[in-house]
């Protein structure tokens, strides 16, 4: 199989909302469906790169945010391509239950006040349901990596390790000042709602001990992995970034 490339898909400007397609010559998989209404950004930006929503081979759904599963529903009726998500998540996708939101400090405050993050969208469902700690392989849907689960932004979050050392993690750690990456976008900071930052911390760990190099999120990014490094140490270490 040959090199994997990740192209970004700009959901909105500045990096402050992101959807990725990892391609390589045997087949291309969607990571993250953005906000509601986002089916056409993602249908021009696969229309760029020669593609359609059917050249689509997988659709992973990083967690159950809007931003990140907002369009789902249509991408996954265009595509006819599976989508795979946690269970964990599953009963917002099912919209049986609304989300809950732990903001990490004053933006997160002032954003949930918008009412951004609380816009409904189409309910959906997965076609292949993680449990627990299971894992995807990659290699039938025709690239070299795997998905598995990452808990601590949700519980039902999971990320994406790829044979080339780079890591699709939603929304385990975001860049930069505000949502994405305005400026300083070298450095991490946490995203403005996650469950628990130890928790994300140590899935971080986890994945930089497997070797991951560059890390992909939906808010701003990448990050090299001495970044991340510093980044889930001071988590640990009980610091406040």
């Amino acid at each position: 199989m040959k090199d994997i490339d990740i192209i970004r898909i700009p959901i909105l400007p500045m990096g402050m909302v992101n959807a990725y397609l990892v391609a390589s010559t045997n087949g291309y998989i969607l990571v993250d469906a953005g906000i509601p209404n986002s089916e056409n950004k993602i249908g021009k930006a696969l229309k760029r790169h020669g593609l359609t929503f059917r050249d689509i081979k997988l659709i992973v759904i990083t967690h159950a945010h809007a931003d990140h599963a907002g369009s789902a529903y249509k991408i996954q009726k265009y595509s006819r391509a599976p989508i795979v998500a946690h269970e964990a998540d599953l009963p917002y996708y099912l919209r049986e239950k609304a989300m809950t939101y732990c903001t990490t400090g004053w933006f997160g405050r002032f954003f949930i006040k918008t009412g951004i993050p609380l816009v409904e969208y189409e309910k959906f469902i997965p076609d292949i349901l993680l449990k627990g700690t299971d894992s995807l392989d990659l290699a039938p849907f025709g690239v070299n990596g795997a998905v598995f689960s990452t808990p601590g932004h949700t519980q039902g979050s999971i990320s994406i390790m790829l044979s080339n050392k780079k890591a699709l993690v939603g929304d385990l750690v975001s860049s930069g000042i505000l949502l994405g990456g305005i400026i300083r976008n070298g450095t991490a900071m946490p995203p403005p709602f996650e469950d628990s930052s130890v928790e994300i911390a140590k899935e971080l760990s986890s994945l930089l001990v497997q070797g991951v190099e560059t890390f992909y999120m939906g808010h701003g990014g990448p990050l090299a992995a001495d970044e991340v490094r510093r980044y889930s140490n001071r988590i640990l270490h009980g610091q406040k970034n």
